[in-house]
């Protein structure tokens, strides 16, 4: 059996299109997804089609070269952390950006269950304006 560390370790390292199929085949169907307070898709998002709709379509479609770069995981148990940099450029405005950001990840029966974002949403903001 994967190690919950190799889970999510895997929703990232690979192209978009990996990292987004690993990530479907291990999010939960009634995922709670919290993206941070100032970050442009701030709020939880539960379920697996809520969640591509409010985040990953957007990201998608409104940033050009959006990556989560991740440099450092932590795993105690059933939660994994991933700490990284964000970068892309928003195209309404034109802007990149990068930002640091942590993920902490819960997982149950080898699916994630809960995911909380922290990021830095003042250089994201910078962003978008």
């Amino acid at each position: 059996m994967i190690s919950n560390l190799e889970l999510i370790r895997r929703t990232y390292e690979g192209s978009s299109a990996e990292n987004g199929g690993n990530l479907l085949a291990v999010v939960s169907p009634d995922v709670e997804w919290t993206e941070a307070e100032g970050f442009p898709y701030a709020g939880t998002y539960v379920g697996v089609e809520t969640l591509m709709k409010g985040v990953f379509q957007r990201l998608a479609t409104e940033w050009t070269g959006y990556r989560a770069n991740v440099h450092s995981y932590l795993a105690d148990g059933d939660r994994v952390a991933a700490f990284g940099v964000y970068s892309g450029t928003y195209n309404a405005t034109g802007k990149a950006m990068t930002a640091p950001f942590a993920h902490l990840y819960e997982l149950r029966d080898g699916r994630i269950i809960r995911m909380r974002q922290y990021v830095d949403t003042v250089l994201v903001a910078r962003a978008l304006s």
